[in-house]
C-alpha cells in the first residue's frame, strides 16, 4: 500500500478530531443546536464515525465509501458550525471572524474527501 501524505493526514485528523469527542464531551455539547435532543448520542456518534471514517480511509477496499461518508458527515455537522455563528453562547471563546472564516473551509474540507472517492 502506498500512501499519500495528505491522505494520511487526512486519516490522523479525522480520528483525533473523533476522539476529542470522548475527551473533551462537554464543548461538543455547547455547540450541538439546541432544537437538537439527545446530544449526548450525537456527540459519541459523530466521534465514532470520525474515528471510524478516518481508519477506512487508509483501507483501500473502504476508502472511497469513506471519503463519500465524510463529505455526508461534513454537511450534516455544518448547521453546529452556523449554529456557533449566530448563538454567541456557542462559540466557545472563538471570535466571530475566526467562526465565519470557518465556513468556507467546511468545504475546502468536503472537496479534500472528494479526492478519495
Amino acid at each position: 500500500m502506498n500512501y499519500t501524505w495528505h491522505l494520511v493526514l487526512m486519516a490522523i485528523l479525522y480520528i483525533l478530531a473523533g476522539a476529542n469527542h470522548f475527551r473533551k464531551p462537554e464543548i461538543y455539547f455547547k455547540i450541538i443546536p439546541n432544537s437538537l435532543i439527545y446530544k449526548d448520542f450525537i456527540n459519541f456518534m459523530t466521534g465514532f464515525l470520525q474515528i471510524v471514517f478516518g481508519v477506512s480511509l487508509l483501507l483501500p477496499k473502504y476508502q472511497s465509501v469513506a471519503a463519500y461518508s465524510i463529505i455526508i458527515l461534513l454537511l450534516l455537522i455544518f448547521p453546529s458550525n452556523l449554529y456557533m455563528v449566530f448563538n454567541k453562547k456557542a462559540r466557545l471563546g472563538i471570535p466571530l471572524w475566526l467562526l465565519v472564516i470557518r465556513l468556507p473551509l467546511q468545504f475546502l474540507l468536503i472537496f479534500w474527501a472528494y479526492q478519495y472517492v
